[in-house]
């Protein structure tokens, strides 16, 4: 079945658990109300989702897999759990204090008690949709104190292929780490032809808790990518989310943040590399409800040729927030005259005893920067890949963990080497 006009993306409904109905009827209805946004939307007034209306469209089948993660990835000493059109195939053997549970008829109260509850179906069309459509998904939780030395790699994979018709899937995921655990946990999206993968993520951190939550969008140069992460925390926890967007004909990540307690060290982070005809969308909502915690927010965008980059960030400081530490930044490289940044920081704050600063800054590659490689014999190519990759590396030296560091590293390197040296 195809979408129609009045629900477009809408398709037959996946079987339903009787723990899961309420909350699919109240999303269905929710999406039948808000349909896909407008560019007179203002959370989305700078990405135009009309093709998406005309789009012929079907839901994901899913075929053979064999997932080619780029190598700094595959070479990573991870547990990989394989979610190919958004249900999952192969979880392999999880570490010792991690648990793995499906969103089906069999769903443990932990898990039920939980989907549904930090993603909000309200202002979000997109996550509407996903919970009335999601078919599968997978639930992770870390043991109260456990600390899980080996990271969890979630690895998305699309498998629409050749196709007159774009296959859409909702992957969906529960991340609970409980009070005192720590965890890393790593997300690559990768696929093949025309797909639109519609994919929500709801994480929970407890008190004394870390997660590290590293992400790779890497899709089908033909593919829509649409992701929201929603995340819960509670005092003294830290959350330090890294996203590096270099696939994908159009993708919007949304991460959206509830600080809920005190002393919280909250970080997201990314960068986005666009060419072609690309559009790349990051959003980020911040929401400091308590005192005495500090958030740090930098996106660095890289555009070449028609690359669209838009950015939009908002820090809301309610007023019980006292003694806010908040920053945000987004710059971005244009390296095409014809490429293009939409950028929009904003800082909404109702506490009087904050330190909170925002900005956004838009510029080329250095002239004298270029010319010092240049008198030293490196070949111009080379150079300007050099100055990108430098420029690259003040956000993924945000990663806190250095394995993981050093292999989004290498895989923005690739990227550098493809197609800004390439151009030059």
């Amino acid at each position: 079945m195809t979408n129609d006009h009045s629900n477009p993306l809408m398709q037959v409904s996946p079987a339903t658990p009787g723990w899961l109905k309420p909350l699919r009827t109240a999303a269905a209805a929710r999406y039948g109300q808000l349909g896909l946004p407008k560019l007179r939307t203002e959370a989305w007034k700078f990405t135009n989702l009309k093709v998406l209306e005309t789009l012929a469209v079907k839901p994901a089948s899913s075929g053979e897999a064999h997932p080619d993660l780029p190598a700094a990835l595959a070479e990573l000493d991870a547990c990989r759990i394989l979610i190919v059109d958004g249900k999952v195939v192969d979880h392999g053997t999880l570490p010792d204090g991690v648990e793995a549970a499906g969103l089906d008829a069999d769903a443990p109260d932990w898990v039920r008690e939980t989907v549904g509850t930090i993603a909000s179906i309200e202002n979000h069309p997109f996550t509407a949709l996903n919970t009335a459509q999601f078919d599968g998904g997978i639930a992770l939780r870390v043991a109260r104190g456990k600390s899980v030395e080996t990271p969890i790699h979630l690895v998305h994979l699309s498998t629409a292929g050749a196709t007159d018709e774009a296959e859409i899937s909702h992957p969906r995921v529960l991340v609970i780490v409980e009070d005192g655990a720590i965890l890393d946990l790593v997300e690559s999206h990768q696929g093949t032809g025309a797909y639109i993968r519609n994919t929500v993520t709801e994480v929970s951190v407890g008190a004394d808790a870390k997660l590290g939550h590293y992400k790779l969008q890497a899709d089908s140069r033909e593919a829509f990518h649409v992701a929201m992460t929603a995340v819960t925390t509670k005092g003294k926890s830290s959350y330090d989310n890294f996203a590096l967007s270099t696939g994908s004909r159009l993708a919007r990540n949304e991460v959206r943040g509830h600080l809920g307690g005190q002393h919280i060290d909250y970080h997201v982070n990314g960068a986005y590399m666009a060419t072609g005809d690309q559009h790349l969308d990051t959003s980020t909502f911040i929401d400091h409800a308590e005192p005495n915690c500090t958030s740090h927010e930098l996106y660095k965008g890289v555009l070449l040729e028609n690359g669209h980059g838009v950015f939009q960030g908002k820090i809301l400081v309610r007023p019980d927030a006292q003694k806010t530490d908040g920053y945000q930044m987004n710059r971005a490289l244009l390296l095409s005259p014809t490429a293009e940044i939409n950028s929009k920081p904003e800082l909404e704050i109702y506490a009087d005893d904050v330190k909170c600063s925002h900005g956004a800054t838009v510029g080329e590659l250095e002239d004298d920067q270029l010319f010092y490689l240049l008198a030293r014999g490196v070949p111009r190519d080379r150079a300007r890949a050099i100055l990108v990759a430098a420029y690259v590396d003040e956000a993924i030296d945000t990663i806190d963990r250095e394995p993981v560091r050093e292999a989004f590293r290498a895989v923005a390197s690739e990227w550098m080497t493809h197609h800004v040296a390439a151009v030059g």
